[in-house]
């Protein structure tokens, strides 16, 4: 059996005190730190669009291109990685939650409820400053600090039964997604007998055709309201700022709230996963072989029949909606596969020079996660990059800052014993200064 470790950037507070001081690296579970670097990476590749470009995370008809390299790349994101990233980050927080907890409480300490919730709310705390200073909108350590303090209850649950809540909050969300597809629908055939010549629509049809003017004029802008948004946001900090704000209020208000199922379900999977021994590769090399054969043999299925829809025609607001009801289906089976290969990757010690580093990298997440949004706020903001790049071009940012985090997290490790902003968010959550540079070793 694997030793454990310290998990997630989400997971394993340390303090300068003797059972919570950094824990040594042949004792890390080697397994979550790859996939963390690994998911990392991954959620800039899908954010990188809303960094560059304004409202093209969906749709490219509206900034970035959509032909070409640029609708390539725009299908192997909806095929591959739409949705999965996030996934893993979730899983990943959830066995951290485990492994947190469980740590505290194997050490008779009483205070594990108090740490832990202090914990996750300077992790909501960081989230509003990611949002509201940093000028990401699409921040995920708001959702993840609130939602973590109310799994605290799940955690001794047993596998089997962590299993069945997250399989049907995902069932929920669908059903959901299901919902708002027919709302749609609706107010779309409102909309469309409101324009019969000579027809009298009714009261409430005027009121569905509103609603569907509304949801097609923020899924598809005009050039014009294209150009304004660029203009804001590149027109100085205060007035990106204050665009990016208004996003924030809505994306950590309304969205949460619809999105919570979305992050709960992925969180509950991972903490069955980690106590099933899945992260910890106690599992034979034939299970995560499986979980490749069928996740990728299920989600690609899905996420091929989605895409199409989609591009077929043309990117329509009703194609999207479609899609959504089976979006978690497709997700979840491609989650388990690149979780399943990454794994195998790790069990087969290929390349192990970038292994290392890309485990030092998910070791430093929480300080390489609010890294990508200063670096996008200077390049896309600050320097008057955004949408000034095609949408395949933004691929080149994205490398450009793996290359960098991939030399820079290995040799701030081989000096420090974690991240800089792991060691504010332990500072804050124990009101003491963990150790933070490494003690050299006695010389004999």
């Amino acid at each position: 059996m694997a030793t454990t470790a310290r998990g997630a950037p989400l997971a394993g507070a340390q303090t300068g005190t003797p059972d919570m001081l950094p824990t040594k690296a042949d004792d890390r579970i080697v397994a979550l730190d790859f996939v963390r670097g690994a998911a990392l990476f991954g959620i800039l590749l899908m954010n990188i669009t809303a960094f560059g470009l304004p409202a093209a995370y969906n749709n490219p008809l509206n900034a970035g291109g959509a032909e070409g390299a640029n609708l390539g790349v725009w299908m192997m994101n909806a095929m591959l990685f739409e949705g999965t990233q996030r996934g893993l980050f979730s899983m990943l927080f959830g066995a951290g939650i485990i492994l947190f907890t469980s740590r505290l409480e194997a050490k008779g300490r009483t205070d594990v409820a108090d740490i832990y919730l202090r914990r996750n709310m300077w992790l909501t705390g960081f989230g509003l400053l990611n949002g509201f200073i940093l000028l990401w909108s699409g921040d995920i350590l708001y959702y993840y600090g609130l939602t973590a303090v109310l799994l605290f209850v799940f955690r001794n649950l047993a596998p089997r039964a962590l299993l069945a809540i997250g399989v049907a909050g995902l069932l929920f969300n669908a059903g959901w997604n299901a919902l708002d597809n027919s709302l749609l629908m609706r107010s779309h055939d409102a909309y469309a007998a409101t324009q019969i010549e000579g027809a009298t629509p009714t009261a409430e049809q005027k009121a569905l055709a509103g609603e569907w003017e509304g949801a097609l004029a923020e899924h598809t802008i005009t050039p014009e309201k294209r150009d304004a948004l660029i203009a804001e946001r590149t027109a100085g900090y205060w007035s990106a700022l204050k665009q990016t704000a208004a996003l924030t209020v809505r994306f950590e208000s309304w969205w949460f709230y619809r999105d919570f199922f979305d992050i709960f379900s992925m969180m509950i999977i991972g903490m069955a996963l980690f106590k099933l021994g899945v992260f910890t590769l106690e599992k034979s090399t034939g299970f995560y072989l499986a979980m490749v054969a069928i996740g990728y043999g299920i989600g690609l299925s899905v996420n091929a029949y989605e895409t199409r829809m989609i591009v077929a025609d043309n990117f329509s607001l009703l194609a999207f909606s479609q899609a959504h009801i089976t979006y978690d289906l497709g997700r979840l089976a491609m989650t388990a596969g690149h979780l399943g290969l990454l794994l195998l990757v790790v069990r087969s010690g290929i390349v192990p020079a970038f292994q290392r580093a890309l485990a030092a990298v998910g070791r430093m997440a929480f300080t390489n996660y609010l890294t990508h949004s200063v670096v996008c706020a200077i390049f896309f903001v600050g320097l008057g990059y955004y949408g000034q790049l095609q949408r395949h071009e933004l691929y080149f940012v994205v490398i450009a800052i793996w290359i960098a985090q991939l030399i820079i997290s290995p040799m701030w490790l081989r000096a420090y014993s974690m991240g800089p902003m792991e060691w504010v968010w332990r500072y804050l959550t124990y009101g003491s200064a963990p150790a933070l540079r490494k003690t050299a070793p006695a010389v004999a």
